[in-house]
């Protein structure tokens, strides 16, 4: 059997059709056979390409022997025995394959940059993204300066000054696509926390309550009715028992 996923019952069909004589009525079995086919494997997409695979795949089946009046030229017998091209993979000559050779051509971008503080941005854009690939690569957490040595060798010592001005003032926040130019640079030693007041603008009269017991009252005074209405309550069910036990008598 040539093709096992059509399985015997398809190989008999064909072995059948090439015996039949008269030219018109082969084709016309060959026609519906490659139908059959088709809804062998129903879950393949109709197409041009999708019909001429069935029709080399009727050729094989039969032994390259089928003389019908097809769609599609015959395959070459030559195909059963051709090898598949060797994909070539090209690794860049990558020094440290975890980074990838995306990050290579990052660093090469940086390098254009003439502007000191966008440059500086951009290094510690890169630096955020090389610990990422690190951690991810290697599971493990890895110290700054792994990654700024990374740097520097990836850079072949073309990045050195702003790998030192980051060890020495720290990452610069943001990438330099949220930056413009009238924004100032922020450091990891001039960040500051918020002091200023957290408290919801649309919430104060609560706050205010909170603060002058106006909470307070409210939570006595329903105390007060729910008491009252519980006293009532008992003062309903007495009355309702003594009227019971002069029945009763």
């Amino acid at each position: 059997m040539s093709l096992k996923e059509y399985g015997s019952n398809i190989q008999k069909l064909v072995d059948n059709i090439v015996t039949i004589e008269d030219r018109e009525k082969r084709t016309r079995y060959a026609h519906i056979l490659v139908e059959l086919m088709r809804q062998i494997h129903p879950n393949m997409k109709d197409g041009q390409d999708y019909y001429n695979k069935l029709w080399d795949d009727l050729y094989i089946i039969s032994g390259f022997t089928l003389d019908v009046d097809s769609p599609y030229p015959p395959p070459p017998v030559e195909i059963l025995g051709r090898k598949p091209q060797r994909v070539p993979y090209n690794t860049h000559n990558l020094k440290f394959k975890h980074f990838g050779r995306n990050i290579e051509l990052l660093i090469e971008k940086a390098l254009t940059i003439d502007d000191p503080g966008e440059k500086r941005a951009f290094v510690s854009y890169l630096t955020r993204l090389m610990r990422t690939m690190y951690q991810s690569w290697n599971k493990e957490s890895v110290e700054d300066e792994t990654i700024y040595q990374s740097l520097v060798d990836l850079s072949r010592g073309r990045l050195l000054d702003e790998v030192d001005a980051i060890r020495n003032g720290g990452l610069v926040e943001g990438t330099p696509r949220e930056r413009t130019s009238d924004q100032p640079q922020r450091t990891g030693n001039n960040l500051r926390p918020y002091t200023g007041n957290y408290s919801n603008p649309y919430n104060n009269s609560g706050r205010d309550n909170r603060n002058t017991g106006g909470h307070r009252e409210n939570r006595n005074q329903n105390r007060n009715d729910r008491s009252d209405r519980r006293n009532d309550n008992n003062s309903f069910r007495g009355r309702n028992n003594n009227d019971n036990r002069g029945r009763r008598r």
